[in-house]
């Protein structure tokens, strides 16, 4: 199995000049709230607000980065872990008449993605990733328009004068496995990869039918994947928290040019200027996010788990088939031979399915 890590993109103050000027000094400050989970909040920026929270927001997330270049008054609300029914009970408070720009993205987290992933990255003799994957897709088709209907109604009705910006989620990977404790085969990432478009799809239409716009990151992070070179997601991470989330630069290079259209009426790219913009307003959005710490704190983080070989699970596993989990070549053949035959199931499940 390859062991390459992807090499970190260039550094974030050498990057190209900013379409936006900054907004003059004394110009008003229209509202900005971000809402939804962690891809909103900056979870992977491995630069956090000391908020008392394990929202794990960032002033390099982009929402940030856009209100820095625009002079917006931010209102940094994402949270890490976020599902509809927290954005609605922990965020939607902070909207009013007066916001005049809003951005979410939600859904990834009620579809269980990171349980989905955590299946899927374990060796193919020992998970359901098809199984997985089917009930995640079940659910983002059958019960997740819904929910967001409802959701984005509230919005609405909370800022009815707000321009409105529903963003997606990128593709993960690039049918590439280079880290060495998980066993995506390249079928389960085309899967996993889809599984993110259908929940594009989905929120694409229900933005729609609600009158908001949808910004879809998957062009720009197209060849910035986990294992790409440069990648802008990371993968398997120490801390796990920061797993398959965005760096500084997914955020910067990826989504502050998709969302910033939508927002600003025109394409941002993240200059020094920005960057020393919005990291000076850490200490601002840090005070006003301590002040909802008590609501944050009932959202519970949802974490990809490490595959571990010597659980109960794998041990049983592996006994069906009399495979030694420390030998890792034989771990690892064993694997290939699963994932073939659970991508053939797959191929004839959908060639079945018409």
């Amino acid at each position: 199995m390859p062991r390459r890590r992807a090499m970190a993109a260039a550094a974030l103050g050498s990057a190209a000049a900013l379409v936006l000027p900054l907004a003059p000094a004394q110009a008003a400050a229209p509202s900005y709230v971000a809402l939804g989970d962690s891809y909103s909040s900056g979870t992977g920026t491995r630069d956090y607000l000391a908020d008392g929270t394990s929202c794990l927001r960032s002033a390099y997330a982009y929402p940030s980065l856009v209100a820095a270049a625009r002079g917006y008054a931010l209102n940094l609300r994402a949270c890490s872990g976020a599902k509809v029914a927290d954005v609605t009970t922990t965020q939607l408070a902070a909207l009013s008449a007066s916001t005049a720009y809003v951005s979410i993205s939600v859904g990834g987290n009620d579809a269980g993605f990171a349980d989905v992933l955590t299946e899927c990255a374990q060796p193919g003799w020992m998970s359901d990733c098809n199984g997985a994957v089917d009930d995640a897709q079940s659910f983002i088709r059958s019960t997740l328009p819904s929910r967001l209907a409802t959701l984005y109604s509230s919005i609405r009705a909370k800022a009815p004068n707000a321009r409105v910006t529903v963003v997606g989620y990128p593709r993960i990977f690039d049918g590439e496995d280079c880290n060495a404790f998980t066993w995506f085969s390249p079928t389960e990432e085309s899967r996993l990869n889809a599984t993110a478009d259908l929940v594009n799809s989905v929120t694409a239409q229900r933005a729609a039918a609600a009158g908001f716009s949808f910004a879809n990151p998957t062009a720009r992070f197209v060849g910035h994947a986990v294992c790409d070179s440069p990648e802008w997601i990371n993968g398997l991470s120490n801390p796990i928290v920061e797993s398959y989330h965005p760096k500084k630069e997914g955020h910067a290079y990826g989504y502050a040019p998709t969302v910033s259209p939508y927002l600003t009426g025109a394409t941002l790219r993240v200059t020094a200027g920005v960057l020393r913009t919005a990291a000076a307003d850490t200490d601002r959005l840090t005070t006003q996010q301590r002040g909802y710490a008590a609501l944050d704190r009932r959202i519970r983080p949802e974490t990809v788990a490490v595959p571990d070989l010597h659980s109960a699970r794998a041990l049983a596993a592996a006994a069906r088939i009399g495979l030694d989990v420390d030998d890792r070549a034989a771990v690892d053949a064993a694997d290939r031979t699963a994932s073939a035959r659970q991508a053939a199931e797959h191929r004839a499940r959908a060639g079945a399915a018409g």
